[in-house]
């Protein structure tokens, strides 16, 4: 299976520090690749880069073979690489329907004389618009939540929403900055439900996320960063027992990862 994101050797550096160097990756269709590491590693940074908020110092960035570096990020979402934020961005006094709605509009025709006029083509492309969006509320559970004032609903349901916005805009490849952030454990187990749901479709997700036990039973690859740099990549079992690994996050080689 052919990788649909390349990354090829992505350095970026703010005012002389280097916050990301070297870092290549491949996230292949129907698989989740997490990104794993110590705070301050690099990791969102290197999101940013992926998505077109940073233009890398150095390094290309490929989406289905194509040059995507240095896009602006709607020409790369355009392309088909979506992302979720560590810090929630919805429209708090937007409806869940209507923020999943925003994120469907990169899909959806622009007729401006339909719009004026308002032609039939014009009602179908918005009525077509809308049952997308509401097929992906219930894939993320909040179908009877429609009409909610995002700023409305509960944390994890602000979560879910926002992946159910960038899922909006049919990615290959859905970036998801620590989808578990400020959950509980019962929600963190169910958002990573979530995310297998949608490697079940075939879309390409990568993961930032903390919580290492469920990193490791719902990866099919793990990169680790350590101060900007990969240290390790591999199966879940590989990186667990890597003692790069083990020292970049406890500082001594006797202890484990993910145990």
């Amino acid at each position: 299976m052919s990788a649909v994101l390349q990354a090829k050797a992505i350095g970026k550096s703010f005012g002389g520090l280097a916050a990301v160097q070297g870092v290549s990756l491949e996230a292949r269709s129907g698989q989740i690749l997490s990104v794993i590491g110590p705070n301050g590693a690099g990791k969102t940074t290197l999101f940013n880069c992926l998505s077109g908020i940073y233009r890398p110092d150095t390094g290309t960035v490929l989406l289905d073979g194509k040059d995507v570096t240095g896009l602006a990020s709607h020409k790369i979402a355009q392309a088909g690489l979506s992302r979720s934020f560590q810090n929630i961005r919805l429209f708090p006094e937007m409806t869940s329907l209507q923020n999943v709605l925003v994120g469907r509009f990169s899909r959806t025709p622009f007729r401006p004389m339909g719009a004026l006029l308002r032609t039939k083509a014009w009602h179908a492309d918005e009525r077509a618009a809308k049952e997308k969006s509401l097929e992906l509320l219930e894939l993320v559970g909040l179908a009877e939540r429609r009409d909610d004032w995002a700023r409305a609903l509960p944390y994890g349901l602000q979560r879910r929403l926002e992946v159910a916005r960038a899922l909006a805009t049919e990615p290959k490849v859905l970036l998801l900055d620590e989808p578990g952030a400020g959950m509980n454990p019962s929600e963190i187990a169910s958002m990573m439900d979530l995310v297998a749901k949608i490697r079940s479709l075939g879309v390409a997700v990568v993961v930032i996320e903390h919580h290492m036990k469920l990193v490791m039973e719902i990866s099919d690859r793990i990169l680790v960063l350590d101060h900007g740099e990969p240290i390790a990549e591999g199966t879940p079992r590989e990186v667990r027992d890597d003692p790069r690994v083990i020292e970049a996050y406890l500082g001594r080689t006797e202890a484990t990862v993910g145990h």
